[in-house]
Protein backbone atom coordinates (compact mmCIF):
# COMPACT_ATOMS: atom_id res chain seq x y z
CA UNK A 1 0.00 0.00 0.00
CA UNK A 2 1.52 3.36 -1.01
CA UNK A 3 2.11 6.05 1.56
CA UNK A 4 -0.38 8.94 1.45
CA UNK A 5 0.97 12.02 -0.30
CA UNK A 6 -0.12 15.33 1.25
CA UNK A 7 0.34 17.33 -1.95
CA UNK A 8 1.44 17.14 -5.56
CA UNK A 9 5.14 16.52 -6.00
CA UNK A 10 7.69 15.39 -8.58
CA UNK A 11 10.27 12.64 -8.21
CA UNK A 12 13.90 13.72 -7.88
CA UNK A 13 15.89 10.62 -6.99
CA UNK A 14 15.53 6.84 -6.72
CA UNK A 15 17.75 4.56 -4.64
CA UNK A 16 17.17 0.82 -4.88
CA UNK A 17 18.83 -1.49 -2.37
CA UNK A 18 18.43 -5.26 -2.45
CA UNK A 19 19.91 -8.09 -0.38
CA UNK A 20 20.02 -11.77 -1.32
CA UNK A 21 21.24 -14.77 0.66
CA UNK A 22 22.49 -18.11 -0.69
CA UNK A 23 23.62 -21.41 0.84
CA UNK A 24 26.68 -22.84 -0.91
CA UNK A 25 27.57 -26.46 -1.55
CA UNK A 26 30.80 -26.07 0.46
CA UNK A 27 28.91 -25.30 3.69
CA UNK A 28 29.37 -21.53 3.54
CA UNK A 29 26.80 -18.81 2.81
CA UNK A 30 26.91 -15.87 0.39
CA UNK A 31 25.19 -12.61 1.32
CA UNK A 32 24.88 -10.17 -1.59
CA UNK A 33 23.96 -6.51 -1.48
CA UNK A 34 23.23 -4.21 -4.41
CA UNK A 35 22.78 -0.43 -4.48
CA UNK A 36 21.50 1.52 -7.49
CA UNK A 37 21.07 5.33 -7.64
CA UNK A 38 19.42 7.18 -10.50
CA UNK A 39 17.44 10.34 -11.22
CA UNK A 40 14.42 10.76 -13.53
CA UNK A 41 16.03 13.80 -15.14
CA UNK A 42 19.42 14.57 -16.67
CA UNK A 43 22.06 15.09 -14.00
CA UNK A 44 25.51 16.67 -14.18
CA UNK A 45 28.46 16.98 -11.82
CA UNK A 46 30.58 19.80 -13.16
CA UNK A 47 33.94 18.57 -14.32
CA UNK A 48 33.01 14.92 -13.76
CA UNK A 49 30.25 13.87 -16.10
CA UNK A 50 26.63 13.95 -17.16
CA UNK A 51 24.01 11.25 -16.70
CA UNK A 52 20.88 10.69 -18.76
CA UNK A 53 17.47 10.27 -17.07
CA UNK A 54 17.29 6.94 -15.19
CA UNK A 55 20.96 6.17 -15.91
CA UNK A 56 22.81 4.67 -12.95
CA UNK A 57 24.94 7.17 -11.04
CA UNK A 58 25.89 4.60 -8.45
CA UNK A 59 25.61 0.87 -9.11
CA UNK A 60 27.58 -1.11 -6.55
CA UNK A 61 27.51 -4.72 -5.45
CA UNK A 62 29.03 -6.62 -2.54
CA UNK A 63 29.18 -10.35 -1.86
CA UNK A 64 30.21 -11.37 1.65
CA UNK A 65 30.87 -15.06 2.28
CA UNK A 66 30.35 -16.22 5.88
CA UNK A 67 30.55 -19.48 7.79
CA UNK A 68 27.96 -20.85 10.21
CA UNK A 69 29.32 -18.62 13.00
CA UNK A 70 28.91 -15.54 10.76
CA UNK A 71 32.66 -15.00 10.43
CA UNK A 72 33.48 -13.30 7.12
CA UNK A 73 35.54 -15.65 4.95
CA UNK A 74 35.64 -13.68 1.70
CA UNK A 75 34.51 -10.36 0.21
CA UNK A 76 33.90 -9.51 -3.46
CA UNK A 77 33.03 -6.01 -4.69
CA UNK A 78 31.98 -4.48 -8.01
CA UNK A 79 31.35 -0.88 -9.08
CA UNK A 80 29.50 -0.96 -12.38
CA UNK A 81 28.71 2.76 -12.16
CA UNK A 82 30.34 5.50 -10.08
CA UNK A 83 30.51 9.30 -10.39
CA UNK A 84 34.22 9.93 -9.73
CA UNK A 85 37.41 8.39 -11.11
CA UNK A 86 38.93 7.52 -7.69
CA UNK A 87 35.80 5.64 -6.50
CA UNK A 88 37.04 2.14 -7.48
CA UNK A 89 40.05 2.59 -5.18
CA UNK A 90 37.63 1.99 -2.28
CA UNK A 91 37.06 -1.63 -3.34
CA UNK A 92 40.43 -3.08 -2.25
CA UNK A 93 40.12 -2.01 1.43
CA UNK A 94 36.93 -4.07 1.70
CA UNK A 95 39.19 -7.12 2.16
CA UNK A 96 39.91 -5.81 5.67
CA UNK A 97 36.51 -7.14 6.74
CA UNK A 98 37.68 -10.74 6.29
CA UNK A 99 37.95 -12.32 9.73
CA UNK A 100 35.33 -10.10 11.38
CA UNK A 101 32.09 -11.57 12.65
CA UNK A 102 28.55 -10.32 12.15
CA UNK A 103 27.87 -10.13 15.86
CA UNK A 104 28.29 -7.48 18.55
CA UNK A 105 30.15 -4.48 17.12
CA UNK A 106 29.59 -5.06 13.37
CA UNK A 107 29.08 -1.37 12.61
CA UNK A 108 32.04 -0.40 14.75
CA UNK A 109 34.21 -2.91 12.85
CA UNK A 110 33.11 -1.35 9.55
CA UNK A 111 33.99 2.13 10.79
CA UNK A 112 37.33 0.94 12.15
CA UNK A 113 38.40 -0.73 8.90
CA UNK A 114 36.58 1.37 6.29
CA UNK A 115 35.51 4.61 7.96
CA UNK A 116 36.11 8.09 6.56
CA UNK A 117 38.47 8.31 3.62
CA UNK A 118 39.50 4.66 4.05
CA UNK A 119 36.44 3.53 2.12
CA UNK A 120 33.23 4.44 0.29
CA UNK A 121 30.06 5.81 1.90
CA UNK A 122 27.79 3.66 -0.28
CA UNK A 123 29.73 0.44 0.23
CA UNK A 124 29.64 1.05 3.99
CA UNK A 125 25.88 1.58 3.85
CA UNK A 126 25.46 -1.75 2.07
CA UNK A 127 27.66 -3.51 4.63
CA UNK A 128 25.79 -2.10 7.64
CA UNK A 129 22.60 -3.99 6.88
CA UNK A 130 24.20 -7.14 5.49
CA UNK A 131 24.26 -8.48 9.04
CA UNK A 132 20.47 -8.60 9.30
CA UNK A 133 20.28 -10.18 5.82
CA UNK A 134 22.78 -12.78 7.01
CA UNK A 135 20.71 -13.53 10.11
CA UNK A 136 17.68 -14.13 7.90
CA UNK A 137 19.69 -16.31 5.51
CA UNK A 138 21.08 -18.43 8.36
CA UNK A 139 17.83 -18.23 10.32
CA UNK A 140 17.95 -21.85 11.50
CA UNK A 141 21.41 -21.20 12.96
CA UNK A 142 21.14 -17.56 14.01
CA UNK A 143 17.71 -17.85 15.63
CA UNK A 144 18.24 -21.25 17.25
CA UNK A 145 18.03 -21.63 21.01
CA UNK A 146 21.45 -22.47 22.48
CA UNK A 147 21.69 -26.20 23.09
CA UNK A 148 22.08 -25.83 26.85
CA UNK A 149 19.01 -23.58 27.04
CA UNK A 150 20.82 -21.15 29.34
CA UNK A 151 20.59 -18.12 27.05
CA UNK A 152 17.85 -16.94 24.69
CA UNK A 153 18.34 -16.69 20.92
CA UNK A 154 20.15 -13.48 19.94
CA UNK A 155 17.09 -11.84 18.35
CA UNK A 156 15.02 -11.81 21.53
CA UNK A 157 14.81 -8.40 23.17
CA UNK A 158 15.95 -6.62 19.99
CA UNK A 159 12.61 -5.33 18.70
CA UNK A 160 9.02 -4.73 19.79
CA UNK A 161 7.72 -8.06 18.49
CA UNK A 162 10.45 -10.03 20.30
CA UNK A 163 10.03 -8.24 23.63
CA UNK A 164 10.83 -10.69 26.45
CA UNK A 165 7.54 -9.62 28.03
CA UNK A 166 5.54 -9.78 24.81
CA UNK A 167 3.00 -12.31 23.51
CA UNK A 168 5.20 -13.53 20.63
CA UNK A 169 8.02 -14.56 22.95
CA UNK A 170 5.51 -16.15 25.31
CA UNK A 171 4.12 -18.23 22.45
CA UNK A 172 7.30 -19.15 20.55
CA UNK A 173 9.87 -19.20 23.38
CA UNK A 174 7.87 -19.70 26.59
CA UNK A 175 11.04 -20.72 28.46
CA UNK A 176 12.37 -17.15 28.00
CA UNK A 177 9.13 -15.28 28.64
CA UNK A 178 9.90 -12.43 31.07
CA UNK A 179 13.60 -13.38 31.01
CA UNK A 180 16.00 -10.67 32.20
CA UNK A 181 19.55 -10.33 30.82
CA UNK A 182 22.43 -9.88 33.26
CA UNK A 183 23.38 -6.49 31.77
CA UNK A 184 20.75 -3.86 30.83
CA UNK A 185 23.05 -2.51 28.09
CA UNK A 186 23.28 -5.90 26.37
CA UNK A 187 19.50 -6.09 26.00
CA UNK A 188 19.26 -2.96 23.91
CA UNK A 189 22.16 -3.35 21.48
CA UNK A 190 20.66 -3.30 17.95
CA UNK A 191 20.89 -6.64 16.16
CA UNK A 192 22.37 -5.08 13.03
CA UNK A 193 25.23 -3.73 15.13
CA UNK A 194 25.81 -7.23 16.26
CA UNK A 195 30.36 -8.38 15.35
CA UNK A 196 33.50 -9.22 17.02
CA UNK A 197 36.71 -7.38 16.35
CA UNK A 198 38.73 -8.59 13.40
CA UNK A 199 40.61 -11.76 14.10
CA UNK A 200 42.42 -14.25 11.84
CA UNK A 201 40.53 -17.39 10.95
CA UNK A 202 41.57 -20.57 9.24
CA UNK A 203 40.53 -21.01 5.63
CA UNK A 204 37.43 -23.23 5.56
CA UNK A 205 37.80 -24.09 1.90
Amino acid sequence: MPLPSPQSRRPMHTRRVEYRGFQRDDGLWDIEGELHDSKPHAFEIEGEGRWAPDEAIHHMLIRVTVDHTLVVRDVAVAMDSHPHAPCPQAMAPMQRMIGTRMGGGWRQAIERHLGGIQGCTHLRELLYNMATAAFQTLSEVAFATPSDGSKPPVHLGKCLAWDFDGPVTEKVYPMFFRWRPPSPDAAHEPLEQAADRAHPVADAR
